[in-house]
């Protein structure tokens, strides 16, 4: 699966095109792809070997959509070694999410974007 190069683009580089910066904000996290991989990191910091596992995407497809998400700002890595573990870096990410959960649920559209709290089980494959 490979990013075209209209979905590919994230926030700088629309900016830097003449997009308003909340039109591209909004456009880096429509890709279901990136919003999934938003998704798992608000979970916590993975490896792009375990999000290639969790989400069934190719590697490339994984880190393209990683580097997009490093070009908005919205994720980093740290090193370890031989490895690079991502995480967000926008809490207010987590509020942007809680809101489209609650605009969606009003226009009859329920869905789940944050992670349960922890303790917290949700209806699913082994709850």
């Amino acid at each position: 699966m490979a990013i075209d190069s209209d979905a590919g683009s994230c926030v700088s580089a629309d900016v830097a095109a003449g997009v308003p910066p909340a039109a591209a904000l909004f456009h880096s996290l429509a890709d279901e792809n990136r919003l999934r991989i938003v998704q798992r990191l608000a979970r916590g910091e993975a490896r792009v070997v375990d999000l290639v596992a969790e989400l069934g995407l190719a590697q490339s497809t994984v880190s393209k959509h990683l580097a997009c998400l490093r070009d908005c700002d919205l994720v980093d890595y740290r090193a370890e070694g031989r490895q690079s573990f991502y995480s967000l870096t926008r809490p207010e990410l987590m509020d942007l999410l809680a809101s489209a959960e609650q605009l969606l649920a009003a226009t009859g559209h329920a869905v789940t974007l944050r992670p349960a709290p922890s303790g917290v089980r949700t209806g699913g494959a082994g709850a």
